[in-house]
This record gives structure tokens, sequence and C-alpha cells, in this order.
């Protein structure tokens, strides 16, 4: 089908056209038929977007399912995926109708809760489709704009001051990134993204204000998308904005927030950084092994301090997204492989550690650690499931946590084997703070008589992870499911790149 991307992303605006005109009043039955045709959309996607798994080649290296048409002042609608992006457009689509069914208790506002969600889809599934820089950069800022009202509307105590710190770290990142673009369109005369892959931006040294600066043009343009990339992940030490966010966000946020937000820098890094600015990107690649070594240490020691469950998986998460600049950067196949897998992997686990927080936030009402214990003896399935994704998050073997961070750590110890050793530190750092926030959330006696009357999940609770232990087990012991269909655009994508640094710019080693 010619269309079929464009209508896998907008089949979730249609529907918050749909509730924003068709939809009145504020009694339970629309609230109610609200939520059903926001799953309904979102599964509608879903199953959409299998007919594109099925139909996509993963020995073709090129961009499948292309769309392209002229759209405004010139500029080109330009839709397409390949092997790196197809499966985060999965990942998406595959979440989003989780996400709609965590939402349920949800009581304020519901109608406008739902759009804002649908829309979010839309703009989120944008991004990894989009072709044109300028279509691309509509999509990635949009973004920002839903989650803006998600997190200051229907976050915690302190949500407005989450919410403006969330929108101004990222929206000024992604300025500079918007200042990069026209440079580029003035250097390359195009704005098609698959054209501006192939041109070659000067390197030539070049002094700037009276500082020299090596790698020329292409270093300034790949520090302008580094910086909106960097936040986006986000990196250390740009991070700060993240457990607030984390934090103040309801439930349904944190998981789209850390189960795919936090992808589209991963992503930037892959279709922009690597393939379009390859002389810059080996150049700073140093930088960012240890920006990427300190998150995965740092943040593993902040988790450790943390008292507020969703603090502490909050930093969890910038420690995992360490591993994946890591890995993106070291430009070999299990380096890339592996950060992919990582992205895909902690789409899964970190969202479903965020609505185990939701199961019993929901019952109790509080996030802190010392509010809780002995769980297993009123929640063994809750105790179950939550062990389950510590577990994965830890990265224990047959969990698709460990595929993600062995390939990442191969492909480091072949560029650099001392940030290997600090990397490594990670899994062992990863293993005390999330066993020690298992142990007291859910063993021990139940002595807290708050506790004493706390229900196990219901029906819909438990269909909700049900999908996630499935996809995080299947990945865990199946990785080529994954490997198979990004390893040959990877394996494209290095043999561009180390065709274009020059031969004195080898790969950077010990």
């Amino acid at each position: 089908m010619d269309n079929l991307l464009s209508i896998i992303t907008y089949i979730p605006a249609v529907a918050a056209a749909v509730l924003a005109l068709f939809l009145r009043g504020n009694d339970a039955a629309a609230a109610r038929n609200a939520k059903w045709l926001a799953l309904f959309a979102s599964t509608l996607s879903l199953i959409a977007s299998l007919f594109l798994l099925k139909g996509f080649d993963p020995a073709n290296t090129g961009f499948q399912f292309v769309e392209d048409r002229t759209w405004v002042l010139g500029l080109h609608y330009k839709m397409g995926i390949d092997g790196i992006s197809v499966l985060f457009v999965m990942l998406t689509t595959f979440l989003m109708p989780i996400t709609i069914a965590a939402c349920w208790n949800v009581e304020t506002r519901v109608k406008e809760y739902m759009i804002a969600f649908l829309l979010l889809e839309t703009l989120m599934l944008g991004v990894f489709c989009a072709l044109d820089l300028v279509l691309f950069y509509l999509f990635f800022e949009a973004g920002l704009i839903p989650m803006f009202l998600i997190i200051g509307i229907w976050g915690g105590k302190d949500r407005i001051y989450a919410a403006f710190k969330f929108f101004l770290y990222t929206f000024l990142g992604s300025v500079l990134m918007l200042v990069a673009m026209v440079a580029m369109y003035w250097a390359a005369k195009t704005t098609d993204i698959p054209t501006l892959m192939t041109f070659d931006f000067a390197h030539e040294p070049i002094a700037v204000l009276g500082l020299h600066v090596a790698g020329g043009l292409q270093t300034l343009l790949f520090l302008a998308f580094f910086a909106s990339f960097a936040v986006k992940m986000p990196m250390w030490p740009v991070h700060t904005w993240l457990p607030d966010a984390h934090v103040q966000a309801p439930t349904a946020g944190s998981v789209v927030l850390a189960a795919i937000l936090l992808k589209m820098g991963g992503y930037g890094f892959l279709r922009f950084s690597l393939p379009m600015f390859p002389v810059a990107s080996h150049l700073w690649s140093p930088v960012v092994f240890w920006m990427s070594a300190i998150a995965i240490v740092y943040t593993s020691l902040v988790a450790l301090a943390q008292s507020d469950m969703k603090k502490l998986i909050a930093y969890s998460s910038v420690a995992h997204m360490g591993y994946v600049t890591m890995g993106i950067f070291t430009v070999t196949q299990q380096g890339i492989d592996g950060a992919i897998f990582q992205m895909l992997s902690h789409g899964f686990i970190s969202g479903a550690l965020f609505l185990c927080v939701g199961v019993i936030y929901d019952r109790m009402h509080t996030r802190e650690i010392d509010a809780y214990g002995g769980l297993v003896n009123r929640m063994p399935a809750y105790a179950l499931v939550f062990m389950f994704f510590t577990m994965a998050n830890v990265g224990l073997p047959g969990t698709s946590g460990f595929i993600g961070e062995f390939l990442v750590l191969m492909g480091i110890f072949q560029v650099n084997t001392v940030v290997a050793a600090v990397a490594t530190s990670g899994v062992i750092l990863s293993a005390a703070y999330a066993l020690w926030l298992y142990r007291r959330v859910a063993l021990g006696p139940l002595v807290k008589a708050s506790l004493a009357t706390i229900q196990d999940m219901n029906h819909r609770e438990r269909a909700i992870f049900a999908p996630l232990v499935a996809m995080t087990l299947l990945l865990g012991v199946y990785p080529a499911v994954v490997t198979d269909m990004i390893g040959p655009s990877v394996g494209a994508l290095i043999t561009e790149f180390r065709a274009s640094v020059p031969a004195d710019a080898a790969v950077v080693s010990n």
C-alpha cells in the first residue's frame, strides 16, 4: 500500500480530532467512550503496522514504503523507513495501546487526556518516518506540546515546575538543531534526508572567533545536532530534567517518556550524526564514550540514594541510555546492534517498571520506598511481575536486558578497553540499586498497617503486563528477531561511515 506509513501515523490524530469535535459531555459515559475510542485507534494503528512489518525486506538497506509529495513552499512531504527505523515504529504502535489501557483509572478531563496521548503517538511515529528535514523538525518539536500538557495538567504537586523544565531543556537544544538545518540547506540546497546522508559536508579545520575547530563545518553541525539529541536521550550532564519529569508525570506519561520519547535522541544520532557528519562523529567519539561512562556510573550511584521509586527508575534510565550512546559511537556492528537492541529492550522494561510503580501508587498514593515492604504476602502476582522486570533491568541472561548491554560492551571493548572496563561496572551497580529497591518494596514481613488490605493486580493490570513479559522473554531468548532486521542497514551505515572518514583519522583506540 502506497500510503501505509501515513495511515499508521495519522490514525491516532484522526481519532483525536473525532474526540475533540464530536464527543460531548463530562460524565462517566463520555469518559468511557473517550477511553475506548483511544484504545481502538491505537490498536488499529498497531494492526496496520503489522502489515508494514510483513512487507518490510530486511535485505534492502534503502528506504522502503516511501511517500514523496510536494507540500508547501516547495518543501516535500516525504516518509519512509529502513532497518533502523522500522522497529521504532513497531515499538511505538505496540506500546501505545498498553499505555492507554493503563490510563483507565483517570477521572479528570479524560477526553483531553486521551487526545493528548493520541496526538503524541502521531508525532512520535512521524519522527521515525520523516525523510525531510523540515518535516522531521516539525514532528520532533511538536511532540513537546502534548507531553508538556500531560505533565503540567495531570502530573503531581510540582507538575508546573517539571513541565517547564522539560520543555525548556528540550526546546533550547532543538533551537541549535534548527540553525544547523538552515546551514545544511544552504550548503546542500536540499532538505531531503537521504540526499543529505550522502552529501559531503566540509570537514577541513576552520577558525571560529579565533578558535581552531577540527572537523570544520561538520563539527559545528554535529555539535548543534548533538545539543538536541543529548538532551533528548538524556546524556550526562544535561539529564537533570528527566527525574523531575518522571516523578511529576502520571504513570502513562512516564511510560511514554521512558519507553519511546527518549529513543528519539538515539535515533537522531543514527539518522543524522553518523551518516551526515562522519568525520566530526569520529573526532568527538572519545568525548561521547566518557560522557556515557560517567552517566552509567554516576547515575547508578545516584539511584542508590533515592527514596522515591520513580526517581530511582528515572536515574536507571539515564544509566541505560549511557550504553546506547556508547554503542552508537563505536561504529561497530556489535556496538550499534547492541545500542538499537538496548533502546527497544529498555522500552519494554522501563515502561513495565513505571507501570509497576503505578499499580501500587493507584492503591496507596505514595511512591516513597519506605511506605512499602512485604508486598509479596498480599500481592504475589504483582511481586512476581515486579521481580521479573527487576531482573530484566539488571540484565539477567534470558531477558532482553542482557543482550543489549552485552553487545554494546563487546563493541566498546574493540574500541576503548578502559571505557569498557568502567562501563562494565555499571552492570554491578544496576544490580545493587534494582535489588535494593525490590528487597525494600516486595520482600520481608508485612508490618505496615496501611498495607494490610492492599489488593493484588486485577485482570486489566495483568493483561497490560502480559505482552511486555512476552516481548522481554522473546528478545532475550531469540535476539535474532531484532538483529536480523537491523543488521543489513547497520552494516551499510558502518560501511558508508568508514568510507567517509579519512585514513589518518582511523578508529580511536587506547
